[in-house]
């Protein structure tokens, strides 16, 4: 296993286990002082908790090994429980914290002694900010001299941003609480108190969309960016056989699984042992750069314009 899938892992159990007793401190904190907004972080966590067993459950089955049923492998399926995650975040969480922010403000209830709230809170911006630490740092391996923004974007890896999203809004989502339990008891509005609830709603909603749309794209299949395809160009047109090439296709199976298809013209004096030779260091050449390209498919045309010499390779 690679440095960076152990650190994504490391990330994902420390995001699980401080969820999990979090969860159960706030719980039992909004029992003891009836906060709508400690409630909310309560199912806020129970959801995180859930969401790290789905994200394990998609590394697992995405490295099973290829079978007849699944020839490319089973990389995809950690999308589809990263797509899972979002919906539970969106429906569960989000829509969870919402719905009780909107009934404690039809139903306001001051907040008689706030000290299990303080304390509960304090304890869990601790934990959560470990658990934020360990997915950063899992993220920024994978970053090099991008920025963060930029990073995010462009990650493949649900194992990586899913968690670290959600622990950034946890992290956010805790404040949120903490403000409206401070001011709701300070100024006796219990109002406070469900607006926050209807604040962490909001930004666990905004979480999820985002997550939505990544995981969507990935299902979908999308290629790699283009100053990859630039480099897979120059690495084509640097051997000395290829007269001309198509824009290679590629789509990620997987976050370290790509598919490439590419369609070269080598020249027409060379037979076919020369081209299949000039085929495998090509591969050779395009893995040693990008080892992402477990599956490189070469269509390749020579000899005369009538013959075709078709290669392809996995590993």
């Amino acid at each position: 296993m690679s440095s960076a899938a152990s650190s994504s892992k490391f990330a994902i159990y420390g995001a699980i286990g401080a969820n999990i007793a979090i969860a159960i401190s706030k719980f039992v904190a909004a029992y003891f002082t009836g906060s709508s907004a400690m409630l909310s972080e309560g199912i806020h966590s129970l959801v995180d908790s859930g969401n790290g067993f789905l994200i394990l459950l998609g590394v697992h089955q995405s490295t099973k090994a290829p079978d007849k049923r699944h020839p490319f492998g089973r990389s995809k399926e950690l999308y589809f429980w990263a797509l899972i995650v979002a919906i539970l975040v969106f429906s569960v969480g989000g829509g969870m914290s919402f719905y009780e922010g909107v009934e404690h403000l039809k139903h306001p209830a001051p907040i008689t002694d706030p000290t299990w709230n303080y304390w509960v809170l304090g304890l869990s911006l601790l934990f959560e900010g470990i658990s934020c630490f360990l997915a950063l740092q899992a993220f920024n391996e994978d970053r090099g001299t991008e920025g963060f923004w930029q990073t995010l974007r462009r990650s493949k890896d649900p194992a990586v941003f899913a968690i670290l999203l959600e622990d950034m809004a946890a992290l956010l989502g805790l404040v949120i609480a903490l403000l409206g339990v401070y001011f709701g008891h300070l100024l006796n509005n219990p109002y406070l108190d469900g607006a926050a609830s209807i604040g962490i709603g909001t930004l666990l909603v905004g979480v999820a969309v985002f997550l939505i749309y990544k995981t969507k794209g990935l299902l979908i299949g999308v290629g790699v960016e283009e100053e990859v395809l630039l480099d897979l160009q120059r690495i084509v047109q640097a051997h000395p056989s290829v007269q001309h090439m198509r824009a290679p296709l590629t789509m990620y199976l997987g976050p370290a699984d790509v598919i490439l298809a590419l369609d070269i013209e080598f020249a027409n004096h060379l037979s076919a042992n020369e081209v299949e030779q000039a085929v495998d260091e090509l591969q050779n050449a395009i893995r040693a750069r990008h080892p992402q390209f477990k599956r490189i498919f070469i269509e390749a045309k020579a000899i005369d314009e009538n013959e075709r010499v078709e290669s392809a390779a996995t590993t």
